[in-house]
């Protein structure tokens, strides 16, 4: 430890890190690091899901609040370890909280890996199902229409339309089966 910080001694079976008044802050941070450094570290690799980098920042973060905070700081190892551990974990919260604020970092791209979306595939496929969709009779597409596009239940397309839902049901299935053969046909 430091040459004004004396070691760890039993008080009522528990270690209490002493700190002479007049002892620089920074022997308590190095007192502190040796004594709660590894499972800080471990605890925020956790939290941080094992970043390294990131809990090595959080630890260090953590002892750089204790050392301003010297002077207010609970000396009893249990009020010590629960005091670093609550700041640590504030730190993580904090760093996710900013992380999902700002926009995540990307690589720079070259330009010749950019690729601009074409929908031309797209608006082809279109008008092959709408030719498709005009091979029907009127009652077939008007079904197809209704429960496909309108994301309507078949009972309620055959109230609409005033007729049984078994009859909705057969013009569903025998449209679906020629836009198949149709679709099929044109490739």
């Amino acid at each position: 430890m430091g040459r004004h910080t004396r070691a760890l001694r039993p008080v009522e079976d528990q270690e209490v890190v002493v700190v002479e008044p007049n002892d620089a802050s920074d022997d308590l941070a190095k007192a502190l690091y040796q004594e709660f450094g590894g499972s800080l570290m471990a605890f925020a690799l956790r939290l941080t899901g094992h970043d390294r980098q990131w809990a090595e920042d959080v630890v260090q973060e953590t002892l750089i609040k204790a050392w301003r905070n010297a002077d207010k700081l609970d000396r009893r190892p249990e009020m010590l370890r629960a005091w670093l551990f609550t700041v640590a974990r504030r730190t993580v919260i904090d760093g996710w909280r900013s992380r999902s604020v700002r926009p995540q970092e990307l690589e720079e791209i070259e330009s010749d890996a950019i690729t601009v979306s074409d929908e031309s595939d797209r608006t082809l496929a279109a008008m092959i199902v709408y030719e498709a969709l005009q091979g029907l009779s009127p009652e077939q597409r008007e079904a197809i229409q209704q429960t496909y596009l309108r994301d309507r239940t078949v009972n309620e397309v055959a109230a609409t339309l005033g007729v049984p839902p078994g009859t909705i049901k057969s013009r569903i299935h025998h449209a679906v089966r020629a836009l198949r053969r149709a679709l099929r046909e044109r490739g």
